[in-house]
């Protein structure tokens, strides 16, 4: 049976409605917000009120009842106008709120998701170390059991949402015992802003997605209740690797948009732009890298919309996941400098839209998995342990 992507007419209204934001409220005012390097407040409560936060989650909790590729959808449209917006959106939903519905209990659900769904609050996701990169697995961050509480000391870094003033909690990954060969047992803890001990540094100087907040995080001595504990304890490692297996679709979707705003911006750009008496998308040469452009943009959104399909199957994922994330960020690399290309002296200007996307794409081959990650995953999965 051969596969179907085309949307339902929910989903379709859905994407519809998000394009008009995207073009309408963020394109209009984000450029101020990302060449000031201020988070954009006013249009993340916007997209609280659009329900955008809890588009994955079911209604009890304050959701709007919709699924993972409701939310690849979304994330695809703010994506082809800003990225800064659309990986707000993503951390907030598949890092911050995910593992709370994925794994918490009934109390932490009704205590943390129904405010992370309307936007009020931002959760974050406590996973890399400065020490440790793509190695989560080597944590240092400590937690220890004393009476009813757990102290955690560490650091963690590149942490998405986790310093706005909304930001209501994050979830940490620490060490919080050895199993008997040694390797260490790590566990998620809830913690929330604002927890003595909890020092949130400045916001890091980037290359790109400058209307983000991006921070490394101290925790020295921070005690929270013993019920803060997110899953089993022990089981924090497998938790987040499901966590990012699924955010990889979520990005895949993020850069798919980047690399079709990217064809967007050229074809206007392409009809308007004259040289030599005629416009330049009259050169056969730019219609092909219009062409390529538009061909890796499909080909992006049929790989994670695949993925997608797959997860809300109950199917494995895995593989695809790695595959459509892979994929999509490599090629929002490539049609950014084409578009930066195609552009000319006029895209290596802020003023333009494809200057933007070309220094936030980058961070795609890196965020949630390297590329070379990536392939590691891939090659597992086709039977390769080495």
């Amino acid at each position: 049976m051969p596969l179907d992507h085309r949307l339902t007419p929910e989903h379709e209204e859905l994407r519809r409605t998000v394009e008009e934001f995207a073009h309408d409220v963020v394109a209009p005012k984000i450029g101020e917000f990302y060449e000031n390097h201020e988070f954009p407040y006013e249009i993340v409560r916007e997209m609280g009120r659009m329900g955008l936060f809890g588009l994955p989650f079911p209604e009890e909790y304050g959701g709007m009842g919709g699924d993972y590729l409701a939310l690849g959808l979304a994330l695809e449209e703010l994506a082809r106008v800003d990225s800064s917006v659309a990986i707000t959106l993503e951390a907030g939903v598949s890092l911050g709120a995910m593992p709370v519905y994925r794994f918490g209990t009934e109390e932490q659900k009704r205590e943390w998701l129904p405010r992370m769904c309307s936007g009020e609050i931002l959760g974050a996701f406590g996973l890399t170390e400065p020490d440790c990169g793509s190695d989560a697995g080597g944590t240092r961050t400590t937690a220890v059991r004393e009476g009813g509480e757990w102290v955690i000391n560490g650091t963690k870094c590149f942490i998405t949402n986790s310093g706005t003033d909304i930001t209501g909690l994050v979830t940490v990954t620490a060490v919080t015992g050895r199993k008997p060969d040694g390797r260490p047992e790590i566990s998620s803890i809830i913690v929330p802003s604002g927890t003595p001990g909890f020092t949130v540094a400045a916001p890091y100087s980037k290359v790109g997605w400058n209307a983000s907040d991006t921070r490394e995080l101290s925790f020295s001595g921070v005690r929270v209740p013993a019920a803060n504990l997110l899953g089993e304890e022990g089981r924090g490692y497998a938790q987040f690797l499901r966590i990012l297996d699924e955010g990889r679709i979520a990005i895949s979707a993020l850069a798919t948009g980047l690399a079709q705003g990217c064809v967007d911006e050229s074809v206007t750009y392409a009809r308007d732009r004259t040289a030599f008496g005629r416009p330049i998308g009259d050169n056969q040469a730019i219609q092909f890298k219009l062409a390529d452009m538009e061909m890796r943009a499909h080909t992006a959104r049929l790989a994670w919309r695949d993925a997608a399909s797959r997860l809300l199957a109950g199917e494995p994922f895995k593989k695809e996941a790695a595959l459509a994330k892979l994929y999509s960020s490599e090629i929002a690399v490539t049609n950014a400098r084409e578009a930066t290309q195609i552009h000319g002296g006029y895209g290596f200007m802020n003023e333009y839209p494809v200057a933007r996307m070309w220094r936030d794409s980058k961070i795609l081959e890196i965020g949630e998995g390297t590329s070379e990650v990536q392939r590691m995953l891939i090659a597992r999965e086709l039977g390769f342990t080495s």
